[in-house]
């Protein structure tokens, strides 16, 4: 396919396509828009940063008819950050038309969410709880919704929320169409996909997790302690514009944020502690280029799409292997090219482990002396879980000696 223009699309959300900086549909969009553009169900998989938004964007937005002012489509996203990212992708599509977009999210004054949809909604993009809420309080009716959309379907069910999406659904029409997109596709993710998206048309494109020709993958084998000056060399050596570091904890992130102010870094955190205007401002300042350096949880490895990013570091490496995938993919999206890091100490070389043997593409050394580095010896081969940094809680009167993790 050699372009949008291969879609029957209206002439002004031909344009805003175009004047977002779209030229060619990636494979996502290329198998997703056309069936959802004629009205047909459909389950979306593809990696992070490969155009999931757009490919259910456009249809959704060709949808609406805007001499109605009721509710038409509904997207429900995991995550705060997420939601607003899909409402400016949202707004970009339909910036020569009429169709009005409103987010509503947990954190953001309730009287703003209720004035805009006093003003009238085409789009409805929310999270659960939120979306829930409104429709509680009776300020947002769902019975005239023709297109609903489940984003990051998978992250949805891991973090509890099958009884809210339930809750909602049961509140549009049950002639809706329905797609329901997701990084991966586990055995929760079918059965849900069995009770709310029937007869649906499949666009597998690939799992989540980078490719070897945009992403580069590198680990290093290093004790806690010098995580920091590991960190701050690749930060003067990396010719970046941007880059994310994660951690495990909020303290961790807070921590390791004022170590980088402390030598003049521009940083900007992010993490679950902060309120949603601090997080917007975080965004803002890591968007618009004034922090070249966002260090975050993993609240971020979801909903960030950050184009200019150019490097990903794992400062701790994650228990959940398919975490480490959605980090990584906030770099080298939509084909641009990127860098990862992943600090291994000895008490994480299992995780780490579980991750590689995940990995298709390679993950190497970053210095010699990584690939032939053996961990220091675990208390688990004892029969005992090895002592965790953060986990445990200091034996008193002996500093520096932490309590065996239960």
């Amino acid at each position: 396919m050699s372009g949008f223009e291969s879609f029957p699309l209206s002439p002004a959300i031909r344009k805003g396509v175009a004047s977002s900086g779209y030229v060619r549909p990636f494979p996502i969009q290329a198998q997703a828009i056309g069936p959802l553009l004629e009205r047909r169900n459909l389950i979306g998989q593809a990696k992070a940063g490969s155009g999931k938004t757009l490919a259910f964007g456009i249809p959704l937005v060709q949808s609406v008819d805007t001499s109605q002012g009721r509710v038409q489509a509904l997207v429900l996203a995991p995550t705060r950050e997420l939601a607003v990212q899909i409402t400016l992708e949202l707004q970009k599509i339909g910036s020569y038309t009429s169709v009005r977009v409103v987010t509503v999210y947990g954190g953001q004054s309730m009287n703003v969410q209720l004035d805009a949809l006093r003003r009238g909604a085409h789009i409805v993009v929310g999270t659960p709880g939120r979306t829930i809420d409104h429709i509680k309080r009776g300020t947002l009716r769902l019975d005239s919704v023709r297109f609903v959309v489940l984003d990051e379907a998978d992250v949805m069910l891991d973090m509890g929320f099958i009884d809210d999406v339930d809750f909602i659904l049961d509140k549009t029409p049950a002639n809706r169409q329905t797609a329901l997109f997701s990084a991966t596709m586990p055995r929760s993710i079918v059965q849900l996909s069995q009770r709310y998206v029937p007869d649906p048309v499949r666009a597998m494109v690939d799992q989540n997790e980078p490719s070897a020709e945009t992403l580069e993958q590198f680990y290093a084998r290093v004790e806690r302690d010098q995580k920091l000056a590991l960190l701050l060399d690749i930060l003067e050596k990396e010719n970046r514009k941007s880059a994310v570091v994660f951690c495990r904890t909020r303290y961790g992130t807070i921590r390791l944020a004022r170590e980088l102010e402390r030598r003049f870094l521009s940083v900007a955190s992010l993490h679950g502690d902060l309120s949603q205007r601090q997080r917007d401002h975080s965004m803002g300042l890591f968007r618009s280029g004034k922090a070249d350096v966002l260090v975050a949880t993993d609240v971020a490895s979801r909903g960030i799409d950050v184009r200019q990013v150019d490097c990903v570091i794992n400062y701790d490496v994650p228990e959940d292997p398919t975490v480490y995938f959605h980090r990584v993919g906030r770099t080298a999206r939509a084909g641009d090219r990127g860098r990862s890091y992943t600090f291994v100490s000895w008490d994480e070389e299992g995780d780490f482990a579980r991750i590689a043997a995940l990995a298709k593409a390679p993950i190497n050394p970053l210095r010699e002396e990584d690939a032939r580095k053996k961990p220091r010896p675990s208390l688990s081969s004892k029969g005992a879980r090895p002592w965790r940094h953060g986990r445990g809680e200091r034996h008193r009167g002996r500093p520096g000696r932490w309590r065996r993790y239960r």
